[in-house]
C-alpha cells in the first residue's frame, strides 16, 4: 500500500472550515470545502428511489463536469420534503457560494441525517456567514463537521506521481451497495478533463464503495464526488487510478470498521468465482449475512454459515465439492465440508479486528473482496431511538 500522509493534507489549493451552526445540540454540524480555482468534477448518486434534495440538485450540477466548492451539513438530511427541499437545496448552495464569491453552480450540496424532517435553512444560511475566513488547511476538521453517528472523523491523503489525493467521508449506518450511506469527497491537485474523472472515480467505485455493506440499507443520500484543480498538472492515469483505488478501499474500511454498533471490520475475499459479477454477489452475501456477522462479533467459530451464505446464491455457479474456505488464515471448509481445525485457536483470532473470510470456488479466474462489519446489540440500541436523539 502506498503511504500515507501523517496527518492527512489538502491538495494545493483546498481548504475547508467547520463549524457548530445549531442542527445539533453540540458539535461541529456544517462543513464547507473550497478550491481557489474551479476543477474539474464527476459524481456518483444513490438509486433508492428516494433520493435527497440534495442529490436531486447534484446530478443537475455534476452534467458540466465542474465544481469549485461542496457544502454539507449534519443531522438533518433534507429528504422526503419535497419541491420545498429542493429550493432549500438551492438556498444552501447559494449561500455558501455568496460566501466564497464563487458561481451557485460550482457548489455541490450535501445533507446527511433524519430523513422527512424540514432543512433548518435559516440556520444554515447564517452560520455560513464567515466561514470563508476560517477555511485551514486539515481535512480532520472538515471529516468532523459532516459526522451523524460516525464515531471517529475519516480524511486520509497520500501522493500520485507529484500530485496529492485527499479523501473526507461520513458513514456508519444504512450502508450498502447503490452506494450506500456515505458522503465521501475526493480532492486532488491533479489535472484530470472531467469525461476521464467519471470513469477512473466509477471504477475505483466498483470495488470498494459498491462492495461496501453494514446493514443493507441503501441511502437516500449516497454521494461520491471528486474534484481536481489542476495544480499540480497532468499525472499518469494508471498511477492515479491506482492511488484512488487505494484511497477507495481505505475509505471503505474505515466507514465499514465504523458501522454502527461495530467492533470490528469484516472482509470477505471471493476467488475462483465464473464471472467477476458473481465473486461480487458471493462476497457481498458473505458480509451481509447477519448470522455471520454475529458469528464475528461472539468470536464463534459456526463456519457452516459460510456455507450457507454462498449457497444461498442460487443464481451464481456454485459447485459444492470446489468450494474451500479459510477464516482468519485457517482452513475450515475443504472441498465442499467442514474441515478440521483447532477450535480454541480460531475462537482467539475471531476476536481480533478485522475478521477475513476467504472463499475459494474452484470454477473460474474472477475474484472480489467486499467490506462490512460485525453485528451487535449497538446496531439495535442506535437504531431503535435514531429520529428521538
Amino acid at each position: 500500500m502506498t503511504p500515507l500522509h501523517d496527518p492527512p493534507r489538502f491538495p494545493r489549493g483546498f481548504r475547508c472550515a467547520s463549524r457548530h451552526v445549531g442542527l445539533k445540540a453540540s458539535g461541529l454540524d456544517l462543513s464547507l470545502f473550497a478550491s481557489d480555482v474551479p476543477a474539474t468534477a464527476a459524481a456518483l448518486f444513490t438509486r433508492n428511489h428516494f433520493p435527497g434534495a440534495p442529490i436531486i440538485l447534484g446530478r443537475e450540477r455534476i452534467r458540466a463536469g465542474r465544481l469549485q466548492a461542496v457544502v454539507v451539513n449534519a443531522k438533518v438530511s433534507n429528504v422526503a420534503t419535497g419541491e420545498e427541499g429542493v429550493e432549500h437545496a438551492r438556498r444552501m448552495g447559494r449561500a455558501a457560494a455568496l460566501e466564497l464569491g464563487v458561481a451557485p453552480e460550482l457548489v455541490l450540496v450535501s445533507s446527511t441525517g433524519v430523513i422527512g424532517r424540514r432543512l433548518p435553512i435559516e440556520k444554515i444560511e447564517a452560520g455560513l456567514v464567515g466561514m470563508a475566513d476560517e477555511l485551514g488547511e486539515d481535512p480532520r476538521l472538515g471529516a468532523e463537521g459532516i459526522m451523524t453517528t460516525d464515531r471517529v472523523p475519516k480524511a486520509f491523503s497520500m501522493e500520485v506521481g507529484g500530485a496529492t489525493l485527499t479523501v473526507v467521508g461520513k458513514g456508519a449506518g444504512m450502508i450498502a451497495p447503490n452506494l450506500a450511506t456515505m458522503l465521501v469527497y475526493f480532492f486532488t491537485d491533479a489535472e484530470v478533463p472531467a469525461p476521464e474523472l467519471d470513469a477512473l472515480l466509477r471504477e475505483a467505485a466498483r470495488d470498494s464503495f459498491q462492495l461496501l455493506s453494514v446493514d443493507t440499507d441503501t441511502s437516500t443520500s449516497d454521494t461520491v464526488a471528486i474534484l481536481a484543480n489542476g495544480h499540480a498538472g497532468r499525472v499518469d492515469a494508471a498511477d492515479f487510478l491506482h492511488g484512488l483505488r487505494e484511497l477507495s478501499v481505505r475509505m471503505a474500511e474505515a466507514i465499514g470498521r465504523d458501522g454502527e454498533g461495530a467492533t470490528k471490520l469484516l472482509r470477505a475475499q471471493v476467488t475462483g468465482a465464473a464471472t467477476a459479477e458473481e465473486a461480487r454477489l458471493v462476497a457481498r452475501a458473505l458480509v451481509e449475512s447477519p448470522l455471520i456477522k454475529t458469528m464475528a462479533f461472539g468470536a464463534d467459530p459456526n463456519v457452516g454459515r459460510i456455507l450457507m451464505a454462498v449457497g444461498k446464491c442460487v443464481d451464481c455457479r456454485i459447485v459444492p465439492e470446489r468450494v474451500g474456505a479459510r477464516l482468519q488464515g485457517l482452513e475450515v471448509v475443504r472441498g465442499g465440508a467442514a474441515f478440521p481445525f483447532d477450535e480454541p485457536q480460531l475462537r482467539s483470532l475471531l476476536a481480533g479486528d478485522p475478521v477475513d473470510i476467504e472463499v475459494e470456488l474452484g470454477v473460474g479466474s474472477a475474484e472480489a473482496r467486499a467490506f462490512g462489519c460485525d453485528l451487535t446489540e449497538g446496531y439495535i440500541r442506535e437504531n431503535a431511538s435514531y429520529a428521538s436523539s
